[in-house]
């Protein structure tokens, strides 16, 4: 059985477009983790929390 994945829609931090990023609901408290925008193919810095049942999701540039 796969964990449950929520999608969050989020802006590019390099073109702006808006992106889905999916981000397993269940996980460690925090990660960090690098992937490409589907749009401009630039890396982000993914960076994950969860509280409880809630999941925040967060993009950064990946140059910074």
């Amino acid at each position: 059985m796969q964990p449950f994945a929520d999608e969050h829609v989020l802006s590019c931090p390099y073109c702006g477009e808006e992106v889905e990023v999916q981000v397993e609901g269940v996980g460690p408290s925090s990660e960090r983790y690098v992937e490409d925008c589907p749009v401009c193919c630039r890396p982000w810095t993914v960076s994950v929390s969860r509280e409880g049942e809630e999941v925040f999701v967060a993009l950064g540039r990946d140059d910074d």
